[in-house]
């Protein structure tokens, strides 16, 4: 970053900018031109570093599950020979697919950087040698002169020496949705970038006007520039459920390493071989790690990607759907956003009264008139509208209205103008009168602009069809009008006329903007979304802060907000300012954020700022918005929510989900789906920790007994077979019907909260216990074969997982609360489970291998089924008794913190 980037240029006068960067208005050199090219580099955005699909796929390796997955595939193949090496491919294929998602996942990521470079203008107009040309925008350099028309994109930071009516749209940087119109003036040290009137900023575009500039700063020096030094210095954030996942896997890590040391040393100590011990602890860490968790932690995520897909949310990143689901406040940028970022006619006062936009008016009323044909819209053969946003929307106010200026235009042509500079904050056109008022006399001049300007210079009033003179009170009564609708954050115009009885010799202010008949004001807002207020509520409801960040003036962001139901009206004390902002130290932010619920005037870097100081309060935190202003800030949040159809390709870049509606209800719906995902994430994992710990436990008190109750190939199948499919399917779940009723997640909710942890203890304990009474209950009361009684307990141990996946649908509600088979695909899961376990037992050979052939055919086959169904049944009838005292407890809802008082 250059020196020159420190310089406050926007507070020198024109004098100092060209001393400091040796310039004149008739630019530079050729040579001196091409020195500063070598000196300063091409105007243009520095690329980032690109990781290559070789080390995308490498970092994949680096989660602690996977490494312990793959220390454990190892020890398995070195220890227990070929069975070994049919655990250890199982492992390897689950890691690969989870790898290779991922991979998948970041590859689909656009970069944000690229986006930035393709914003720059390709060519630029500036003065060499005292003579206008035309070069490729990268060979711009500080010091150049600049000539800007409509039309252009600003090649590069301009200060301003000469601007006739120039107006710059600036939405993609700071967030305004009206143009701005620039000036010569200086403006303070302290102004933010929406107050830099002087200024011309890189990639914004020209819309009226023309003017010329200095060019004070060209690539990563641009206000563009630094966004994108913002965007390749963040660091990227861990998502709540990679935080959780990660805490999971060292829990699991501690334990199952503390429980294989406890039964190895217990077995040396009770006079086992070592390597039949250590081959025993390895079994044991095998069945209670969750070796598929990550995959299916991951189908359930792109499952979830799908569903919001289906309802415009897209996904870029695989955890984005989890995260949004514990997003605890949203940082919404207003224009495009939480508006429709186009103007809109709302009021419209005449003959003394205020009349909304939809009441039906007189096409002969003045104002109406004014406002049509005082107008320098472009309306092409199809009707569509180009030109200030502004005067679009009066053209499309008479279009809804059934008024088309055109025909008009032909009885009543443009005959002369004075076109709109900010001194005068006036602009007016000339015209013959139309056929109902040619009594009044032949002509008719047709003036709008600034209120307070406009009326000044009005003697007269038009009231109903009388032209009466403009009285001291009646103004003043104008004045309070134009105050009350700006205070609505209304955008208000005044529109004046006269009339002539001849053409005058000089088309001039003098002539045209004097002695003038006030006609009426139209008040003129970037209307919220229709569906945003209803979302705001929603989200509320479901304890979500909504918080408006905008780079709009304070009034008007108040106004909206209130209007939005973000804050109180009237609420001033919930709404700040950029420059306020930079009054305050990040400490002191942090200390005061959750007081403020609107930002106005604010700048790329004060929207981080804002990000930040709420995640300091270790908040999870969603950031929408459209514009490059945006994309810093979307990176930074927890999840950075883009809009499809307005937002440019830099926001889109550094988002992690675009709404391809820009809907901002969308969000809400995206949050529900959220939540289901991570809902149905703590059922797959409170299904797969009860199985394993069922098995841990069997295997644990066994070998304490000094029973052999379980072969190898009996865990390992159980894992492969009942484990897999039922925990997909729980992925696959309705949203319970609460889900928006409760407090958000955040971030210290982890997988095992919400009574989770509680139920995998107690539902594990039972399966390990049953299974171990089966066996028992087999050999010392039935007296069956012990290979026999190790099959019931292999059957028992899989089929109780099978029912219980029918229980884990729910941490606390009744399995007949709703359709216990409502969920067809864990149906089809436990079906196929069930197929694959029967193989073990009906197919010759097979069953053979796994020891259960004594249950088909044999005397006490039925006897052995009974037992084996009953047992595994049973499960369902002990949770739900369980379930039952839990609720009646209250330990349910306070488990689940369901939102108070907030509907």
């Amino acid at each position: 970053m250059s020196d020159l980037n420190q310089q406050k240029f926007f507070a020198q006068d024109i004098d100092s900018v060209k001393q400091t960067l040796d310039s004149s208005e008739q630019g530079l050199s050729a040579q001196e031109a091409k020195q500063r090219l070598d000196k300063y580099g091409a105007n243009e955005i520095r690329e980032g570093e690109q990781k290559s699909t070789l080390q995308k796929f490498i970092d994949q390796f680096k989660d602690l599950m996977i490494i312990i997955l793959l220390i454990a595939a190892g020890l398995s193949v070195a220890l227990e020979g070929s069975e070994g090496l049919v655990d250890a491919i199982i492992i390897l294929a689950v890691v690969l697919i989870n790898a290779i998602l991922g991979v998948i996942q970041e590859n689909k990521a656009e970069d944000a950087i690229n986006a930035l470079k393709e914003m720059s203008s390709p060519k630029a107009t500036v003065i060499r040698d005292g003579e206008q040309v035309a070069i490729d925008s990268r060979e711009i350099v500080p010091g150049d002169v600049v000539v800007l028309e409509a039309g252009d994109v600003v090649p590069a930071d301009l200060r301003l020496f000469k601007a006739t009516s120039l107006q710059i749209e600036e939405a993609a940087l700071t967030g305004e949705s009206v143009p701005v119109t620039k000036e010569l003036d200086l403006v303070a040290e302290d102004a933010g970038i929406g107050d830099r009137t002087n200024m011309a900023f890189s990639s914004t575009n020209v819309t009226y006007g023309r003017g010329q500039g200095i060019v004070t700063g060209t690539g990563m020096d641009t206000e563009v520039g630094n966004i994108a030094e913002m965007l390749e210095g963040a660091e990227g954030k861990t998502t709540p459920l990679q935080e959780n996942l990660d805490s999971l896997t060292k829990f699991l890590t501690y334990a199952i390493v503390a429980i294989a040391v406890f039964i190895f040393v217990i077995g040396l100590f009770n006079g086992r071989e070592w390597v039949e011990m250590l081959l025993t602890a390895i079994s044991i860490a095998v069945a209670a790690l969750p070796e598929g968790l990550p995959a299916i932690t991951t189908i359930i995520l792109a499952l979830g990607t799908q569903k919001m897909s289906d309802r415009n949310a897209l996904v870029r990143k695989l955890p984005a759907v989890e995260t949004l689901g514990g997003t605890e406040v949203i940082c919404s940028d207003k224009t495009g956003t939480l508006t429709q970022n186009k103007m809109t006619i709302e009021k419209v006062f005449y003959n003394g009264e205020m009349h909304d936009a939809a009441e039906d008016i007189d096409f002969n009323e003045p104002v109406f008139r004014i406002m049509n044909m005082a107008n320098d819209t472009n309306i092409n053969s199809n009707g569509e509208l180009a030109g200030d946003p502004t005067e679009t929307a009066m053209i499309q106010f008479g279009f809804d209205k059934g008024f088309d200026v055109r025909e008009v235009l032909e009885t009543q042509p443009r005959l002369g103008e004075v076109p709109f500079d900010s001194t005068r904050k006036m602009s007016s056109t000339f015209h013959p009168t139309s056929e109902a008022f040619k009594d009044q006399a032949p002509y008719v001049s047709m003036t709008k602009g600034a209120p307070d300007v406009l009326i000044s210079n009005c003697n007269y009033y038009y009231d109903n069809g009388e032209i009466k003179e403009l009285t001291e009170d009646v103004r003043e009564k104008l004045l309070d009008t134009n105050h009350s609708m700006a205070t609505q954050a209304l955008r208000v115009l005044a529109m004046a006329f006269k009339y002539y009885d001849e053409e005058p010799a000089n088309y001039d202010s003098e002539t045209l903007e004097n002695d003038l008949v006030f006609a009426g004001l139209i008040g003129e807002i970037d209307p919220e979304r229709p569906e945003a207020k209803e979302a705001i509520t929603k989200a509320k409801g479901a304890g979500i802060r909504t918080v408006m960040i905008t780079g709009d003036h304070k009034d008007t962001a108040a106004a909206i907000a209130a209007r939005l139901g973000i804050i109180d009206e009237g609420d001033d004390s919930s709404v700040t300012t950029g420059a306020h902002l930079d009054e305050l130290s990040d400490e002191e932010l942090a200390e005061k954020v959750e007081h403020y619920s609107v930002y106005a005037r604010v700048s790329p870097q004060h929207k981080v700022r804002i990000v930040e100081a709420w995640q300091s309060h270790d908040k999870v935190v969603a950031m929408t918005g459209d514009g490059v202003n945006d994309a810093p800030s979307l990176k930074q949040s927890d999840i950075g929510i883009g809009m499809g159809i307005t937002g440019t390709e830099v926001s889109k870049g550094a988002s992690d989900m675009v709404l391809a509606d820009d809907n901002f209800a969308t969000i809400v719906t995206a949050v529900e789906e959220g939540r289901k995902v991570f809902s149905n994430i703590q059922k797959a994992v409170q299904f797969l920790l009860s199985a394993n710990l069922g098995e841990v436990m069997t295997l644990f008190f066994a070998t304490m007994l000094d029973w052999q109750i379980l072969e190898p190939i009996h865990i390992l199948w159980i894992n492969l077979v009942t484990d897999t499919f039922p925990a997909i399917a729980l992925g696959l779940e309705d949203a319970e019907s609460d889900v928006m009723e409760h407090d958000p997640r955040g971030r210290k909710t982890d997988l095992l909260s919400g009574g989770v942890l509680a139920s995998i203890i107690y539902q594990g304990l039972y399966e390990g216990g049953i299974t171990l009474f089966v066996y028992w209950y087999a050999q010392h009361i039935m007296q069956v074969e012990h290979v026999d009684a190790e099959a019931m307990a292999f059957l028992t141990l899989a089929f109780i997982q099978l029912f219980h996946a029918y229980n884990s649908k729910s941490v606390f509600k009744s399995l007949f609360a709703t359709n216990p088979f409502g969920n067809k695909w864990l149906n089809i899961g436990v079906l196929a489970s069930t197929v694959l376990m029967l193989i073990t037992v009906f197919v010759p050979g097979l069953n053979n291998a796994f020891g259960t052939n004594h249950l088909v055919g044999d005397p006490n086959s039925v006897t052995m089924w009974t037992v084996v169904i009953l047992a595994a049944a049973s499960i369902i009838v002990y949770t739900e008794i369980i379930k039952a005292i839990l609720r009646a407890t209250g330990y349910a809802e306070k488990a689940q913190s369901k939102t108070k008082s907030k509907k």
